[in-house]
């Protein structure tokens, strides 16, 4: 019996097609495994795997294709290594690199049939929803949260994109609540890891994501008593190694900040005020207890056991550091430590930092073991979760392969609901959405000769037909504007404006604006007798849906649709105002001239589910 024999019984006329389908998948982690598994399994003829995380302890619980001497190792490497077992008829390539490097431009995504996301970070899910619209390709999105989990195909101009709705953002904590009345935990936590952890072991970064740095009153004055104890801890630091060294990092964060911020009597009027510690009082009461303390993860430690773990950890840290520094040379980058999660050191010295300072502010400790999930930012994975998502994101491309998208559903994992699974029909593509609810076009330009006048008189003005209110921008800014002309004369590369970038045309007509135009740049040599810059074809640039007026609910407006209010702009003088290409939000109406391009950083039973695409949008689980 051939071992392809159910598959073809299965699908049909669509096997033959999966056999010849060259497909992307993005991310090997959680989803990733499962996904690699199922894609080799069902008999995808070539597979490109990318990745450029590697394998950590961590990841063994349910990442299956890697073992405990696979750490350290690339996770796209070690994934197809493990998966080619799985079927020895098949194409497998891997990429240790990421999904944001020039290698992987449009032209590389447009040799795919089908891409899959597995990936676990907003930036990059984002770009990948941007690369598949701009090279037509189909995407298949998918994401899990502890027992949730959801599934979205993405076809261009027939539904939804990644952008179509708000996602959320990595949360922050404004400074004033770190450096001076925490509250939570976490607030705790993000201190110890962001701010003490990083004065004492790495390199001070005031900027960190963590904290938020707007520039209110309260916060100034925080970010001014965070530079001058900067400094104070910098001094100590000067002593690692000596035998004052524990003491003086103590009494400087648990004993003398506290005892300034009580003298701020007005701060404490509806708080209750931090009690500061005492080294010697607690080294004393400490005096039996061991550092083995810090292997009991699952319990919350008393001041005496945190204070030994503070200790230890700081002596074993302060080692550590001082060996690496005694091995470098002069010229080189003085060594620092990072945070990680996975390195005991590094934790244990977060985690009793940490549980001193709530104690401190009345706030209830927490075990090491929530601490690795809170510090490392760490969502829950459960195994089942991955593996079904990852079964349903291969049924829902069966359908797209098959030019099914009515059948095609948005599916959600969801432990409180009624059902398990469920599904929902797929939306059309949002207008508003700056990413795909836009014309898309390449722009071919010769990297020689391209200016940007030509892209405004020869292609906007004299192609296209915009006005004089439109604007020009790109990643990193604001190129043209009528305000703002000192470009025209620049050569894109002088404007960081390179192959596979891409720049956003914003119609700032009053009456009737066209939607944005989005332009990716293929880069070619082109004839001295024809324009440095032109496009492949001749564009039809729809125009923005005005919107319809609110209904009148007794005397009043009802803004509310669906649960859904879409922003618009129609109608609205945007001169001094543009939507940002990226996430929809309005930029700062201050414009910067371009100077120079940023450099690109080089940022994952048998018969069991039974498909019913009834009306009611479930899918039925057979036991």
């Amino acid at each position: 019996m051939g071992r392809d024999r159910f598959a073809k019984q299965s699908l049909g006329y669509l096997y033959p097609r999966i056999k010849q389908s060259r497909i992307l998948m993005i991310g090997a982690g959680g989803i990733g495994c499962e996904l690699l598994k199922n894609l080799v399994l069902t008999g995808f003829g070539e597979i490109h795997i990318v990745d450029l995380d590697t394998i950590d302890l961590s990841n063994l619980n349910r990442q299956f294709l890697f073992r405990q001497e696979h750490i350290k190792k690339s996770k796209a490497l070690v994934a197809k290594e493990s998966a080619a077992k799985f079927n020895p008829h098949i194409k497998l390539e891997a990429h240790h690199a990421n999904i944001k490097d020039p290698q992987f431009n449009i032209q590389w995504f447009q040799s795919f049939a089908l891409v899959f996301n597995a990936l676990d970070n907003l930036d990059a899910r984002r770009h990948v929803n941007k690369m598949c619209l701009a090279a037509d390709v189909p995407l298949i999105e998918s994401g899990t949260t502890g027992f949730n989990g959801q599934v979205q195909p993405i076809i261009k101009g027939k539904t939804e994109c990644y952008d179509c709705s708000t996602k959320d953002v990595p949360k922050s904590f404004p400074v004033c609540t770190i450096r001076s009345t925490p509250s939570q935990p976490i607030h705790c936590i993000v201190w110890a890891k962001s701010y003490l952890f990083t004065e004492m072991f790495g390199t001070s970064d005031e900027e960190t994501p963590e904290f938020d740095h707007s520039e209110d009153n309260e916060n100034a004055k925080e970010i001014e008593n965070l530079r001058q104890e900067s400094q104070a801890l910098n001094n100590i630091r000067q002593s690692m190694g000596s035998d004052e060294f524990a003491r003086k990092v103590f009494d400087k964060v648990f004993k003398d900040d506290i005892n300034r911020l009580r003298s701020m009597e007005d701060m404490w009027k509806t708080r209750k005020q931090p009690n500061a510690l005492d080294f010697d009082g607690i080294s004393k009461g400490a005096s039996g207890t061991k550092p083995s303390i810090a292997q009991q993860d699952q319990k919350a430690w008393t001041v005496a056991e945190n204070f030994t773990v503070f200790s230890d950890s700081l002596r074993r840290l302060s080692t550590r550091l001082q060996t690496s520094q005694s091995q470098t040379g002069i010229d080189t980058v003085a060594p620092v430590l990072v945070f990680d999660k996975d390195d005991e050191d590094t934790l244990d010295f977060v985690a009793a930092s940490a549980n001193l300072r709530s104690i401190i502010f009345g706030i209830e400790s927490k075990s090491k073991f929530d601490i690795k999930q809170m510090a490392g930012n760490i969502i829950p994975a459960i195994a089942t979760t991955n593996a079904m998502t990852a079964s349903l994101c291969v049924m829902q491309a069966f359908k797209v392969m098959r030019g099914d998208i009515d059948k095609a559903r948005m599916v959600f994992l969801e432990r409180s609901a009624a059902r398990v699974i469920n599904s929902d029909t797929l939306k059309p593509p949002n207008p508003n959405c700056n990413v795909c609810g836009v014309m898309s076009s390449t722009l071919i330009v010769d990297p020689d000769r391209a200016t940007l006048n030509d892209l405004v008189e020869d292609v906007l003005k004299s192609q296209l037909g915009y006005g004089d209110e439109f604007s020009v921008n790109n990643e990193i800014g604001t190129l043209y504007d009528p305000d703002l002309d000192d470009n025209l004369s620049k050569k894109f590369i002088d404007l960081g404006v390179k192959a596979d970038s891409f720049l956003t045309v914003i119609d700032d007509d009053e009456e009737n604006p066209r939607v944005n135009l989005s332009l990716a740049i293929l880069e070619k040599t082109l004839p001295e007798d024809t324009k440095a810059v032109h496009l492949p074809k001749k564009l039809d640039i729809a125009r923005k849906p005005k919107d319809a007026p609110a209904p009148i609910t007794n005397g009043g407006t009802n803004g509310d649709t669906n649960g859904h209010v879409a922003a618009s702009f129609v109608g609205t003088k945007r001169k001094r105002s543009l939507e940002d290409p990226e996430n929809g939000q309005q930029q700062d109406n201050k414009r910067g001239k371009i100077q120079m391009p940023s450099k690109a950083v080089g940022v994952q039973d048998d018969d069991l589910v039974i498909a019913d695409d009834s009306n009611d949008g479930a899918i039925v689980i057979d036991d």
